[in-house]
């Protein structure tokens, strides 16, 4: 099993409910929080971007979503 470098997310600030982030060579994206370190959420850095996107008010529509019932995340713990 590969070891990951989580860095803390920049938008975490100095308080003790933080968002942490890794990247494998693959280009999987990990992120989870301070206070459940073992529940991971795994995904592609695309669909990062696309959620990103979309909390800030500025996503666009997929013309095509990633699975036929259109729900896209994928949690693993």
């Amino acid at each position: 099993m590969q070891t990951l470098a989580w860095q803390k997310s920049t938008y975490s600030g100095d308080g003790s409910n933080c968002v942490y982030v890794a990247a494998t060579p693959a280009g999987t994206i990990h992120l989870h929080e301070s206070d459940a370190p073992n529940v991971v959420l795994s995904t592609t850095q695309d669909r990062l971007g696309t959620l990103i996107r979309h909390l800030k008010g500025t996503a666009e529509p997929s013309s095509t979503p990633d699975q036929p019932d259109g729900h896209q995340p994928e949690c693993r713990s």
